[in-house]
C-alpha cells in the first residue's frame, strides 16, 4: 500500500507492505540521487535488520555507512548528539547525503533530529520497525532530544523523504513492546475512528488481531497523514493526536523512562484524563470504562499509583502549555476529540 503525506515541497511517500524491507534499496534509489547513506540504528534493531540493509545499499552502488547506538529511551538525549554528529563528519557525510533511521521511535527520533540539524538539514528516510514507531513517530515529521526536565523538549519539524513500514519486523518484538504500540493505535480509534476503536474491542487479544495487523496499521498512518495535512506544524488540530500525552510524559519522565513504556504511560493518560473529563461532565458517560476494556485487551495499565500532585509541576513545561494555558485533549466521545484549553488546575488532587 502506498499513502502520500501531502505538504507541498514537502510531500513525501509511506510504503506499507510486508517484506518491504528486503527491497528497501528499490524505493531508496527512487528519491535519492546522491553517494553516502549513514545508517543510524540501536543494538537490539542493527544485528537483525542493519548488515543485510548495508549490503543491499552497497550493491546498489551506495557508499554505506552506520553507527549503532544502545537502545532505549535515555539515548534520546542531548548528551547523544555529538557522537552522531562525530559520525557523520567521519563518514564525510554532506547536505547532498542521506541519513536513514533504522529502528524504533528513539532511534526516529534521535537520527531525525541529527538530520534535520547537522549541516541545517540532511535527507532522511525513516525505517521504523516497531508497532509504535511505525503506526505513530515515524509519521509526521516530529523529531527531537529528550532533556532532564522533559520528554521531546529539544526538536524540530524535519520531514523524511520516505517511510517504509514493513509489519513483517515485528515478529521479532518481545510482547512487551507490541503493547507498547498497541497503546497508540488506540489512541486513534479513540480520537477520529470509533470503528477501528470496536474493532479493537472486538479481539480478545493481540494474537486475535494479528492477522489484521497490516490493515490495521495502515489505517492508523492513514488518519496520522490527514491529520499532519490539515496541520502541519501542531497548532491546531494536529494537537488531538496528543491525546494521553499530557500525563504520559510526565509519567514516563518520574520514573526516569525506567518503568512505564511511552504506549503504557500514553493508556494510563487517555484513562485517567477521560476518568477526569467525564466527572467534569467534558465527555460523554462510560468512555473511560471503554478506554480501561481497550487496554486489558492489549495488555496495557490504566493507572500508575503516582498522586497527581507529583505530576503538575512537569505539566506546566508541557509543549502544550501555550500562552500560559494547558491545552489538553479531550473525547466527546470515542472516535471524537478536542482540545480543552485549560491550566494544571484541571487535574485534581487524587492517585493516577
Amino acid at each position: 500500500m502506498e499513502l502520500t503525506v501531502n505538504l507541498d515541497k514537502n510531500s513525501y511517500p509511506i510504503y506499507i507492505e510486508n517484506g518491504i524491507l528486503a527491497r528497501a534499496e528499490e524505493y531508496i534509489s527512487k528519491c535519492f540521487s546522491g553517494k553516502k547513506i549513514m545508517v543510524i540504528s540501536d543494538d537490539n534493531v542493527f544485528p537483525l535488520y542493519g548488515e543485510s540493509l548495508i549490503s543491499s545499499l552497497n550493491a546498489c552502488g551506495y557508499d554505506c555507512h552506520s553507527l549503532v547506538l544502545p537502545h532505549g529511551e535515555p539515548t534520546k538525549s542531548f548528551q547523544t548528539l555529538p557522537e552522531i554528529y562525530s559520525a557523520l563528519l567521519t563518514a564525510k557525510i554532506s547536505r547532498s547525503d542521506l541519513v536513514i533511521a533504522l529502528g524504533g521511535g528513539v532511534i526516529g527520533d534521535l537520527a531525525g533530529f541529527a538530520a534535520a540539524s547537522f549541516l541545517r538539514g540532511v535527507k532522511l528516510v525513516q525505517i521504523p520497525t516497531s508497532l509504535l514507531a511505525q503506526v505513530d513517530s515515524s509519521v509526521g515529521g516530529k523529531v527531537a532530544v529528550d532533556l532532564p526536565q522533559g520528554k521531546n523538549l529539544v526538536g524540530a519539524f524535519y520531514h523524511p523523504k520516505l517511510v517504509l513500514i514493513d509489519p513483517d519486523v515485528l515478529d521479532t518484538l518481545p510482547p512487551h513492546f507490541i503493547s507498547d504500540g498497541m497503546g497508540e493505535v488506540i489512541k486513534y480509534g479513540c480520537i477520529k475512528d470509533s470503528s477501528l476503536f470496536d474493532r479493537l474491542c472486538a479481539h480478545d487479544s493481540f494474537e486475535d488481531l494479528k492477522p489484521e495487523l497490516t490493515e490495521i496499521i495502515a489505517m492508523c498512518v492513514d488518519i496520522k497523514r490527514m491529520v499532519v495535512e490539515a496541520d502541519q506544524f501542531d497548532t491546531g488540530e494536529r494537537m488531538l493526536l496528543n491525546f494521553g500525552h499530557t500525563l504520559a510524559h510526565t509519567i514516563e519522565q518520574y520514573y526516569h523512562y525506567e518503568r512505564e513504556s511511552h504506549g503504557e504511560a500514553v493508556g494510563i493518560g487517555m484513562y485517567q484524563i477521560t476518568k477526569i473529563a467525564e466527572e467534569k461532565g467534558l465527555t460523554a458517560p462510560g468512555c473511560a470504562e471503554k478506554i480501561k476494556k481497550a487496554l486489558e485487551i492489549y495488555g496495557l495499565p490504566s493507572s500508575c499509583g503516582l498522586p497527581m500532585s507529583d505530576l503538575t509541576e512537569a505539566v506546566k513545561l508541557d509543549k502544550k502549555n501555550l500562552n500560559g494555558h494547558l491545552n489538553v485533549v479531550l473525547l466527546k466521545e470515542i472516535g471524537e476529540s478536542y482540545v480543552y484549553p485549560t491550566d494544571a488546575g484541571f487535574f485534581p488532587d487524587c492517585m493516577c
